[in-house]
């Protein structure tokens, strides 16, 4: 069975999608930290190689194999392609191939939102989305999903790039607004929910701007060298990750400020298991929950892709 982009996007909608992330997260999943190469391209930025695989004993097998190359915006392709492969656990015969960039793009959207299920308020109403590509378009839907967003103010540091997306979200019945480029501290300063997905290596956000209350998403930093936020950000906020291992090891929005003696490992309070068994109890369970300002870095997690692939195979076949 082959389920291209759309079927995929039909098969995942935000509510099941979340259900199915909170669940794989209470199960005892093979999940090994992904596989992180580098690839040198001639005349173009690095290319990275990220091999994903997982498993449930006895009942599905994944793995995701995915090519991120940067230089391929400049030329007008996609900066990442990935493939899917759902096999048997009891006998490892292949059950589907799935087009992985939709799979990892909602996966990883739905991530952030059921993190902002634990960690940002209630009523957060006010969505700051800092970034205009691809991933912009997944995180805002999934982030409505979950919260009462009623204002989305876009920035990028392409100023057509927001507009066209504000055009966008306008044409679905969605109050938004273009953020100028010298004005993304203000609507920080205002907003309740903070999604980055950028491939930024300067910090972006910087702590002094965040509200009490405030909810920060980061997503798009996924190598040592990449970063969304600054140190005082990470000082500040009760931080939380999907997988511990992985962000460690893998995003400078962690490994610079340990390294730099800022923060430490311990500073990460919990992580996905953590909150979806109950362990931690997200913003409920900090100190002065209402004023708390909370931090959630995604790294990306094959156990994710695994909850998402089998969720996808099962929509399709069960109808």
């Amino acid at each position: 069975m082959q389920l291209n982009a759309i079927q995929v996007r039909e098969a995942l909608p935000w509510d099941r999608l979340i259900k199915a992330l909170n669940d794989i997260f209470t199960k005892q999943v093979c999940a090994p930290v992904r596989h992180h190469h580098s690839i040198n391209v001639p005349n173009e930025p690095q290319a990275t190689l990220l091999l994903m695989p997982a498993w449930l004993e006895g009942e599905y097998l994944g793995v995701k194999l995915v090519n991120v190359f940067p230089g391929n915006n400049r030329h007008g392709l996609p900066g990442l392609n990935s493939n899917y492969i759902l096999s048997s656990g009891q006998t490892g015969e292949p059950l589907a191939q799935l087009d992985a960039n939709e799979l990892t793009a909602r996966r990883t959207a739905a991530a952030s939102a059921m993190a902002s299920g634990f960690l940002s308020r209630e009523d957060a109403s006010d969505l700051l989305m800092v970034g205009a590509g691809r991933m912009a378009r997944y995180l805002i839907p999934a982030h409505m999903s979950v919260r009462p967003i009623r204002k989305v103010t876009v920035w990028n540091r392409n100023e057509a790039e927001a507009i066209e997306l504000v055009d966008e979200l306008k044409t679905q019945g969605i109050d938004a607004e273009v953020c100028p480029l010298n004005e993304l501290e203000s609507a920080a300063n205002r907003a309740d929910i903070i999604s980055c997905a950028t491939l930024s290596t300067t910090p972006l956000i910087k702590g002094e701007w965040l509200k009490p209350g405030a909810h920060l998403d980061l997503v798009g930093s996924f190598t040592p060298t990449m970063r969304e936020t600054d140190n005082v950000a990470m000082q500040r906020c009760a931080v939380f990750v999907d997988v511990r291992a992985g962000a460690l090891s893998e995003t400078g929005d962690l490994i610079i400020p340990i390294k730099e003696g800022a923060i430490t490992e311990d500073s990460v309070v919990a992580e996905f298991t953590d909150l979806c068994n109950g362990r931690h109890k997200g913003r409920a369970g900090l100190e002065d929950p209402q004023n708390a300002i909370t931090l959630f870095k995604s790294v990306g997690d094959s156990r994710e892709d695994l909850a998402a692939a089998i969720l996808a195979y099962r929509q399709t076949v069960q109808g």
